[in-house]
């Protein structure tokens, strides 16, 4: 697979993308609104393991934030 450029794309695990951009990434995949170019650079740049142990670990912080919520309100 090659980028839009005509270079090949370095392996997945190959990939440094900086954990701020993966983490910004996995926000906006939260929240649903990415733009389609942001996406593309997104694949092209982060490495998936980073992506899924960001992602993991944002829902359990979301899961934790819910449950203080409702024991803060009940």
């Amino acid at each position: 697979m090659n980028t839009p450029s005509g270079q090949p794309l370095p392996k997945p695990h190959e990939r440094n993308g900086s954990l701020l951009r993966t983490v910004r990434a996995v926000a906006w995949s939260l929240i649903g609104l990415r733009k389609g170019s942001e996406y593309q650079q997104d694949v092209e740049k982060l490495n998936p393991l980073h992506i899924i142990v960001v992602g993991l670990i944002a829902v359990f912080l979301l899961v934790i934030g819910l449950i203080g919520l409702v024991n803060w309100i009940v």
